[in-house]
Protein backbone atom coordinates (compact mmCIF):
# COMPACT_ATOMS: atom_id res chain seq x y z
CA UNK A 1 0.00 0.00 0.00
CA UNK A 2 0.96 3.35 -0.45
CA UNK A 3 0.07 6.37 1.26
CA UNK A 4 0.65 9.98 0.75
CA UNK A 5 -0.57 13.48 2.77
CA UNK A 6 -2.50 16.16 1.12
CA UNK A 7 -2.21 19.51 2.66
CA UNK A 8 -5.79 21.05 3.38
CA UNK A 9 -6.73 24.23 1.34
CA UNK A 10 -9.54 25.18 -0.65
CA UNK A 11 -12.04 22.43 -0.02
CA UNK A 12 -14.83 21.58 1.47
CA UNK A 13 -13.20 19.09 3.61
CA UNK A 14 -11.44 21.59 6.21
CA UNK A 15 -13.27 22.60 9.32
CA UNK A 16 -11.65 26.31 9.73
CA UNK A 17 -14.34 26.90 12.97
CA UNK A 18 -12.28 24.38 15.05
CA UNK A 19 -10.04 25.78 17.59
CA UNK A 20 -6.95 23.35 16.72
CA UNK A 21 -7.03 24.61 13.19
CA UNK A 22 -3.78 27.17 12.59
CA UNK A 23 -2.34 28.43 9.76
CA UNK A 24 -2.72 27.88 6.22
CA UNK A 25 0.09 29.98 5.24
CA UNK A 26 2.59 29.81 8.73
CA UNK A 27 5.86 27.59 7.60
CA UNK A 28 5.10 26.07 10.98
CA UNK A 29 2.36 24.28 9.87
CA UNK A 30 3.45 22.65 6.62
CA UNK A 31 6.61 21.28 9.13
CA UNK A 32 4.10 19.85 10.89
CA UNK A 33 1.69 17.52 8.48
CA UNK A 34 5.10 17.22 6.92
CA UNK A 35 7.28 15.27 9.58
CA UNK A 36 4.17 13.15 10.37
CA UNK A 37 4.12 11.98 7.16
CA UNK A 38 7.36 11.11 7.25
CA UNK A 39 7.10 10.16 10.74
CA UNK A 40 4.89 7.44 9.55
CA UNK A 41 6.74 6.71 6.61
CA UNK A 42 4.62 8.23 3.96
CA UNK A 43 5.49 7.49 0.51
CA UNK A 44 5.25 11.83 -0.24
CA UNK A 45 3.58 15.27 0.89
CA UNK A 46 0.62 16.78 -1.69
CA UNK A 47 0.01 20.63 -2.24
CA UNK A 48 -2.68 21.59 -4.24
CA UNK A 49 -2.22 24.97 -6.02
CA UNK A 50 -4.61 28.08 -5.76
CA UNK A 51 -4.06 30.75 -8.60
CA UNK A 52 -7.01 33.01 -8.00
CA UNK A 53 -9.44 33.67 -4.57
CA UNK A 54 -12.49 32.52 -5.79
CA UNK A 55 -15.29 34.79 -5.77
CA UNK A 56 -19.01 34.46 -4.72
CA UNK A 57 -21.51 36.41 -5.86
CA UNK A 58 -19.23 39.18 -6.88
CA UNK A 59 -16.87 38.98 -3.35
CA UNK A 60 -14.13 36.94 -2.29
CA UNK A 61 -15.71 33.55 -0.77
CA UNK A 62 -14.75 34.14 2.89
CA UNK A 63 -15.16 30.56 3.18
CA UNK A 64 -12.16 29.82 1.57
CA UNK A 65 -8.65 29.97 2.90
CA UNK A 66 -7.14 33.48 1.32
CA UNK A 67 -3.77 33.40 0.52
CA UNK A 68 -2.01 30.54 -1.03
CA UNK A 69 1.79 30.33 -1.02
CA UNK A 70 3.45 28.83 -4.12
CA UNK A 71 3.86 25.14 -3.84
CA UNK A 72 7.53 24.93 -4.82
CA UNK A 73 8.90 27.60 -3.01
CA UNK A 74 7.38 25.95 0.01
CA UNK A 75 8.28 22.18 -1.16
CA UNK A 76 11.84 23.19 -1.30
CA UNK A 77 12.06 24.51 2.18
CA UNK A 78 10.65 21.53 3.47
CA UNK A 79 13.62 19.66 1.85
CA UNK A 80 15.69 21.08 4.35
CA UNK A 81 13.69 19.77 7.45
CA UNK A 82 12.64 16.17 6.16
CA UNK A 83 14.54 13.43 4.68
CA UNK A 84 12.85 10.66 2.45
CA UNK A 85 9.36 12.31 2.10
CA UNK A 86 8.77 12.85 -1.21
CA UNK A 87 7.48 16.65 -2.16
CA UNK A 88 4.71 16.92 -4.63
CA UNK A 89 4.02 19.94 -5.88
CA UNK A 90 0.41 20.86 -8.28
CA UNK A 91 1.51 23.45 -11.12
CA UNK A 92 -0.69 23.98 -13.74
CA UNK A 93 0.35 23.12 -17.24
CA UNK A 94 -1.69 26.05 -18.67
CA UNK A 95 -0.48 28.85 -17.52
CA UNK A 96 3.56 27.96 -17.32
CA UNK A 97 6.08 26.86 -19.83
CA UNK A 98 8.27 23.96 -20.03
CA UNK A 99 12.08 25.46 -19.57
CA UNK A 100 10.87 27.37 -16.88
CA UNK A 101 8.82 24.49 -14.69
CA UNK A 102 11.40 21.90 -15.63
CA UNK A 103 14.22 23.66 -14.64
CA UNK A 104 12.23 24.22 -10.89
CA UNK A 105 11.11 21.04 -11.01
CA UNK A 106 14.67 19.66 -11.61
CA UNK A 107 15.99 22.09 -8.61
CA UNK A 108 13.74 20.52 -6.31
CA UNK A 109 14.67 16.83 -6.97
CA UNK A 110 18.21 17.69 -6.92
CA UNK A 111 17.86 19.78 -3.21
CA UNK A 112 15.59 16.59 -1.94
CA UNK A 113 17.81 14.14 -3.47
CA UNK A 114 15.19 12.86 -5.86
CA UNK A 115 12.12 13.38 -3.88
CA UNK A 116 10.37 15.77 -6.42
CA UNK A 117 6.99 15.14 -8.01
CA UNK A 118 4.32 17.06 -10.39
CA UNK A 119 1.07 17.04 -10.00
CA UNK A 120 -0.25 18.22 -13.82
CA UNK A 121 -3.05 20.28 -14.06
CA UNK A 122 -4.90 22.28 -16.56
CA UNK A 123 -7.28 24.45 -16.31
CA UNK A 124 -10.19 26.74 -19.11
CA UNK A 125 -11.17 28.70 -16.78
CA UNK A 126 -11.30 32.22 -18.02
CA UNK A 127 -11.71 33.51 -14.59
CA UNK A 128 -8.23 32.01 -13.23
CA UNK A 129 -6.39 33.26 -16.79
CA UNK A 130 -6.90 36.55 -16.54
CA UNK A 131 -3.92 36.35 -14.71
CA UNK A 132 -2.14 35.20 -17.18
CA UNK A 133 -3.49 34.85 -20.44
CA UNK A 134 -4.19 37.09 -23.00
CA UNK A 135 -8.24 37.08 -22.70
CA UNK A 136 -7.57 34.53 -20.00
CA UNK A 137 -9.13 31.52 -22.05
CA UNK A 138 -7.75 28.00 -23.08
CA UNK A 139 -10.23 25.90 -24.85
CA UNK A 140 -11.22 22.92 -22.84
CA UNK A 141 -10.42 20.97 -26.03
CA UNK A 142 -6.83 21.99 -26.27
CA UNK A 143 -6.19 21.84 -22.60
CA UNK A 144 -4.94 17.86 -22.47
CA UNK A 145 -3.41 18.57 -25.72
CA UNK A 146 -1.14 21.48 -24.35
CA UNK A 147 -0.60 19.49 -21.55
CA UNK A 148 0.62 16.34 -23.41
CA UNK A 149 3.30 18.18 -24.87
CA UNK A 150 3.98 20.35 -22.10
CA UNK A 151 5.09 16.78 -19.86
CA UNK A 152 6.98 15.37 -23.14
CA UNK A 153 8.82 18.65 -23.85
CA UNK A 154 10.17 18.81 -19.77
CA UNK A 155 11.50 14.88 -20.08
CA UNK A 156 12.68 16.21 -23.19
CA UNK A 157 15.02 18.77 -21.48
CA UNK A 158 15.62 16.45 -18.40
CA UNK A 159 16.88 14.12 -20.38
CA UNK A 160 19.01 16.67 -22.44
CA UNK A 161 21.45 15.46 -19.53
CA UNK A 162 23.01 12.66 -19.53
CA UNK A 163 23.44 10.22 -16.68
CA UNK A 164 27.09 10.49 -16.64
CA UNK A 165 26.41 14.42 -16.04
CA UNK A 166 27.24 15.68 -19.64
CA UNK A 167 25.03 18.77 -21.38
CA UNK A 168 23.38 18.47 -24.66
CA UNK A 169 21.44 20.55 -26.65
CA UNK A 170 17.98 20.51 -26.94
CA UNK A 171 15.33 21.63 -29.51
CA UNK A 172 11.63 20.75 -29.31
CA UNK A 173 9.82 21.99 -31.95
CA UNK A 174 5.85 21.09 -31.66
CA UNK A 175 2.35 22.88 -32.30
CA UNK A 176 2.05 24.22 -28.53
CA UNK A 177 5.90 24.56 -27.71
CA UNK A 178 9.16 25.24 -30.28
CA UNK A 179 12.43 25.96 -28.28
CA UNK A 180 16.17 25.26 -28.54
CA UNK A 181 18.86 25.89 -26.11
CA UNK A 182 20.96 23.92 -23.22
CA UNK A 183 19.52 23.03 -20.07
CA UNK A 184 20.78 24.26 -17.04
CA UNK A 185 20.25 21.59 -14.15
CA UNK A 186 21.62 18.30 -13.93
CA UNK A 187 19.77 14.98 -14.68
CA UNK A 188 18.53 14.38 -10.72
CA UNK A 189 19.14 11.41 -8.32
CA UNK A 190 15.86 9.62 -9.76
CA UNK A 191 15.87 10.69 -13.47
CA UNK A 192 12.74 12.78 -13.86
CA UNK A 193 10.75 13.62 -11.26
CA UNK A 194 7.29 11.87 -10.94
CA UNK A 195 4.28 12.90 -12.58
CA UNK A 196 0.91 12.72 -11.30
CA UNK A 197 -2.08 13.62 -12.65
CA UNK A 198 -5.61 14.26 -11.48
CA UNK A 199 -8.89 13.59 -13.11
CA UNK A 200 -11.88 11.38 -13.45
CA UNK A 201 -12.23 12.11 -17.18
CA UNK A 202 -11.82 10.00 -20.43
CA UNK A 203 -9.48 12.53 -21.15
CA UNK A 204 -8.04 12.27 -17.78
CA UNK A 205 -7.43 8.73 -18.04
CA UNK A 206 -5.95 8.39 -21.06
CA UNK A 207 -3.52 11.02 -20.37
CA UNK A 208 -2.17 9.53 -17.21
CA UNK A 209 -2.22 6.06 -19.18
CA UNK A 210 0.25 7.69 -22.00
CA UNK A 211 2.16 10.05 -19.55
CA UNK A 212 1.69 9.57 -15.77
CA UNK A 213 2.93 7.67 -12.56
CA UNK A 214 0.37 8.27 -10.40
CA UNK A 215 -3.04 9.32 -10.85
CA UNK A 216 -5.04 10.85 -7.96
CA UNK A 217 -8.72 10.06 -8.31
CA UNK A 218 -11.89 9.96 -6.50
CA UNK A 219 -14.29 7.34 -5.79
CA UNK A 220 -16.03 6.34 -2.74
CA UNK A 221 -17.10 3.25 -3.03
CA UNK A 222 -15.12 0.02 -3.61
CA UNK A 223 -17.57 -1.08 -6.92
CA UNK A 224 -16.48 2.22 -7.98
CA UNK A 225 -12.58 1.52 -7.21
CA UNK A 226 -12.58 -1.46 -8.93
CA UNK A 227 -14.29 -0.25 -12.21
CA UNK A 228 -11.93 2.64 -12.42
CA UNK A 229 -9.05 0.90 -11.62
CA UNK A 230 -9.26 -1.74 -14.46
CA UNK A 231 -10.50 0.93 -16.96
CA UNK A 232 -6.89 2.84 -16.61
CA UNK A 233 -4.86 0.15 -15.86
CA UNK A 234 -6.41 -1.46 -19.16
CA UNK A 235 -5.13 1.79 -21.08
CA UNK A 236 -1.74 1.30 -19.73
CA UNK A 237 -0.88 -1.81 -22.72
CA UNK A 238 -1.04 0.87 -25.85
CA UNK A 239 1.56 3.08 -24.67
CA UNK A 240 3.96 -0.41 -24.21
CA UNK A 241 3.83 0.14 -20.14
CA UNK A 242 2.56 -2.58 -17.64
CA UNK A 243 0.27 -2.16 -15.03
CA UNK A 244 2.24 -1.50 -11.90
CA UNK A 245 3.88 1.67 -13.79
CA UNK A 246 1.21 3.25 -12.85
CA UNK A 247 -0.14 3.55 -9.41
CA UNK A 248 -3.84 4.69 -8.49
CA UNK A 249 -4.28 6.74 -5.35
CA UNK A 250 -7.72 8.29 -4.72
CA UNK A 251 -8.19 11.39 -2.37
CA UNK A 252 -9.26 10.07 0.74
CA UNK A 253 -10.84 11.30 4.41
CA UNK A 254 -10.47 9.07 7.23
CA UNK A 255 -12.42 9.15 10.34
CA UNK A 256 -11.07 7.13 13.84
CA UNK A 257 -12.74 6.86 17.22
CA UNK A 258 -11.93 3.90 20.23
CA UNK A 259 -15.19 2.22 18.29
CA UNK A 260 -16.76 1.95 15.25
CA UNK A 261 -20.15 3.83 17.22
CA UNK A 262 -17.51 6.60 18.57
CA UNK A 263 -16.00 7.52 14.93
CA UNK A 264 -19.65 7.55 13.47
CA UNK A 265 -20.75 10.14 16.56
CA UNK A 266 -16.63 12.07 15.10
CA UNK A 267 -18.13 12.12 11.51
CA UNK A 268 -21.19 13.12 11.30
CA UNK A 269 -19.74 16.55 14.41
CA UNK A 270 -17.41 16.94 11.87
CA UNK A 271 -19.72 16.94 8.97
CA UNK A 272 -21.76 19.31 10.77
CA UNK A 273 -18.73 21.85 11.18
CA UNK A 274 -18.40 21.42 7.52
CA UNK A 275 -21.51 22.63 6.33
CA UNK A 276 -22.25 25.41 8.91
CA UNK A 277 -25.68 27.15 8.59
CA UNK A 278 -23.84 29.41 6.02
CA UNK A 279 -22.03 26.87 4.36
CA UNK A 280 -25.15 25.33 3.71
CA UNK A 281 -26.43 28.25 2.00
CA UNK A 282 -23.12 28.60 -0.14
CA UNK A 283 -23.16 25.22 -1.16
CA UNK A 284 -26.53 25.12 -2.85
CA UNK A 285 -26.19 28.93 -4.24
CA UNK A 286 -23.51 27.68 -6.25
CA UNK A 287 -25.71 24.86 -7.48
CA UNK A 288 -28.90 26.85 -7.89
CA UNK A 289 -26.80 29.87 -9.52
CA UNK A 290 -28.89 32.63 -7.74
CA UNK A 291 -28.89 34.47 -4.27
CA UNK A 292 -30.40 32.00 -1.71
CA UNK A 293 -29.84 34.57 1.28
CA UNK A 294 -33.31 34.72 2.02
CA UNK A 295 -33.88 31.28 2.78
CA UNK A 296 -33.61 29.08 5.95
CA UNK A 297 -31.09 26.76 5.54
CA UNK A 298 -32.81 24.61 8.27
CA UNK A 299 -35.81 25.00 5.77
CA UNK A 300 -37.15 23.03 2.88
CA UNK A 301 -34.72 23.11 -0.80
CA UNK A 302 -35.66 26.08 -2.74
CA UNK A 303 -38.35 25.27 -5.07
CA UNK A 304 -36.86 27.65 -7.76
CA UNK A 305 -35.42 26.35 -10.51
CA UNK A 306 -31.31 25.99 -11.31
CA UNK A 307 -30.13 29.58 -13.23
CA UNK A 308 -27.25 28.18 -15.43
CA UNK A 309 -24.29 29.49 -16.01
CA UNK A 310 -24.98 32.62 -14.13
CA UNK A 311 -21.57 33.67 -13.01
CA UNK A 312 -22.87 33.81 -9.47
CA UNK A 313 -19.47 31.55 -8.25
CA UNK A 314 -15.97 32.02 -10.17
CA UNK A 315 -13.12 30.26 -9.85
CA UNK A 316 -14.80 27.06 -8.90
CA UNK A 317 -15.15 23.77 -10.88
CA UNK A 318 -18.60 22.76 -10.57
CA UNK A 319 -19.41 18.91 -11.32
CA UNK A 320 -22.23 17.49 -12.98
CA UNK A 321 -25.38 18.81 -14.49
CA UNK A 322 -26.76 21.30 -11.88
CA UNK A 323 -30.39 20.51 -12.91
CA UNK A 324 -29.36 16.50 -12.42
CA UNK A 325 -27.80 17.25 -9.15
CA UNK A 326 -31.11 19.33 -7.71
CA UNK A 327 -33.43 16.83 -8.41
CA UNK A 328 -31.29 14.13 -6.77
CA UNK A 329 -31.08 16.23 -3.36
CA UNK A 330 -34.95 16.75 -4.10
CA UNK A 331 -35.48 12.86 -4.09
CA UNK A 332 -33.22 12.50 -1.10
CA UNK A 333 -35.01 15.37 0.50
CA UNK A 334 -37.88 14.12 0.52
CA UNK A 335 -37.32 10.19 0.91
CA UNK A 336 -35.67 11.26 4.39
CA UNK A 337 -37.42 14.47 5.51
CA UNK A 338 -34.07 16.79 5.14
CA UNK A 339 -33.64 19.92 5.76
CA UNK A 340 -31.42 22.09 3.22
CA UNK A 341 -28.61 21.95 5.55
CA UNK A 342 -29.47 18.23 6.04
CA UNK A 343 -29.95 17.54 2.62
CA UNK A 344 -25.63 19.23 2.07
CA UNK A 345 -24.59 17.33 4.85
CA UNK A 346 -26.21 13.78 3.46
CA UNK A 347 -25.32 14.48 -0.27
CA UNK A 348 -21.92 16.43 -0.63
CA UNK A 349 -19.38 15.28 3.12
CA UNK A 350 -19.51 11.72 3.68
CA UNK A 351 -15.95 10.70 5.26
CA UNK A 352 -14.39 7.87 2.98
CA UNK A 353 -13.85 5.46 5.62
CA UNK A 354 -14.90 5.54 9.48
CA UNK A 355 -14.32 3.43 12.10
CA UNK A 356 -11.94 2.04 15.24
CA UNK A 357 -8.06 2.16 14.22
CA UNK A 358 -8.78 -1.54 13.11
CA UNK A 359 -11.45 -1.32 11.04
CA UNK A 360 -9.80 1.41 9.14
CA UNK A 361 -6.51 -0.63 8.72
CA UNK A 362 -8.91 -3.40 7.53
CA UNK A 363 -10.65 -1.72 4.94
CA UNK A 364 -7.82 0.08 3.22
CA UNK A 365 -6.00 -3.20 3.15
CA UNK A 366 -9.28 -4.84 1.30
CA UNK A 367 -9.56 -1.40 -1.40
CA UNK A 368 -6.01 -2.42 -2.11
CA UNK A 369 -6.32 -6.07 -2.15
CA UNK A 370 -9.26 -6.06 -4.53
CA UNK A 371 -7.55 -3.75 -6.86
CA UNK A 372 -9.83 -0.74 -6.08
CA UNK A 373 -6.34 1.58 -5.57
CA UNK A 374 -2.90 1.09 -5.06
CA UNK A 375 -2.73 3.34 -1.91
CA UNK A 376 -4.70 6.36 -1.05
CA UNK A 377 -3.83 10.23 -0.40
CA UNK A 378 -4.94 11.33 3.13
CA UNK A 379 -7.50 14.98 3.09
CA UNK A 380 -7.35 15.47 6.92
CA UNK A 381 -9.99 17.84 7.77
CA UNK A 382 -7.83 19.97 10.09
CA UNK A 383 -4.05 22.13 9.43
CA UNK A 384 -1.98 20.70 10.55
CA UNK A 385 -2.73 18.13 13.10
CA UNK A 386 -5.22 16.03 11.20
CA UNK A 387 -3.09 13.24 10.24
CA UNK A 388 -1.75 12.80 13.35
CA UNK A 389 -4.36 10.10 14.56
CA UNK A 390 -3.83 8.36 11.47
CA UNK A 391 -0.41 8.03 11.87
CA UNK A 392 -0.33 7.23 15.89
CA UNK A 393 -3.16 4.42 15.29
CA UNK A 394 -4.07 3.40 12.13
CA UNK A 395 -0.50 2.79 10.53
CA UNK A 396 1.16 0.53 13.49
CA UNK A 397 -1.74 -1.84 12.45
CA UNK A 398 -1.17 -1.33 8.66
CA UNK A 399 2.55 -2.16 9.69
CA UNK A 400 1.86 -5.63 11.82
CA UNK A 401 -0.26 -6.46 8.66
CA UNK A 402 2.45 -5.96 6.31
CA UNK A 403 0.11 -3.90 4.63
CA UNK A 404 2.51 -0.96 4.63
CA UNK A 405 5.80 -0.23 5.04
CA UNK A 406 7.92 -0.22 8.57
CA UNK A 407 10.92 1.72 7.27
CA UNK A 408 11.87 3.37 3.85
CA UNK A 409 13.66 0.96 1.85
CA UNK A 410 15.20 3.68 -0.49
CA UNK A 411 16.06 7.42 -0.51
CA UNK A 412 14.28 8.46 -3.56
CA UNK A 413 9.82 8.75 -4.50
CA UNK A 414 10.66 6.31 -7.39
CA UNK A 415 12.04 3.46 -5.22
CA UNK A 416 9.34 4.57 -2.25
CA UNK A 417 6.82 3.71 -4.96
CA UNK A 418 8.75 0.87 -6.83
CA UNK A 419 8.98 2.83 -10.18
CA UNK A 420 11.49 2.61 -12.06
CA UNK A 421 14.09 4.87 -12.96
CA UNK A 422 13.21 6.46 -16.38
CA UNK A 423 15.65 5.42 -19.30
CA UNK A 424 17.61 8.15 -20.69
CA UNK A 425 16.17 9.46 -23.90
CA UNK A 426 18.76 11.34 -24.85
Amino acid sequence: MHLAAHFPGVNATTVWADPRSRSQIDFSSFVHLARTAERGKFDFFFLAEGLRLREHNGRIHDLDVVGRPESLTVLNALAAVTERLGLAATVNATFNEPYELARRLATLDHLSAGRAAWNVVTSSDAFTGENFRRGGYLDRADRYTRAAEFVATARELWDSWTPGGESRPFAHEGEQFTISGEFTVPRSPQGHPVVIQAGDSSEGREFAASAADIIFTRHGTLEAGRDFYADVKARLAAYGRQPDDLKIMPGVTVVTGDTDAEAQERAYEIRRQQVSPQNAILAAEQLWGTDLSAYDPDGPLPEIDPVLDSGLVKGRVLHGDPVGVVARWRAVAEAKGLSLRQTVIETTTRQSFIGSPRTVAAELTAFVDERAADGFILVPHLTPGGLDDFVDRVVPLLQESGAFRSEYSGSTLRSHLGLAEPVWKG
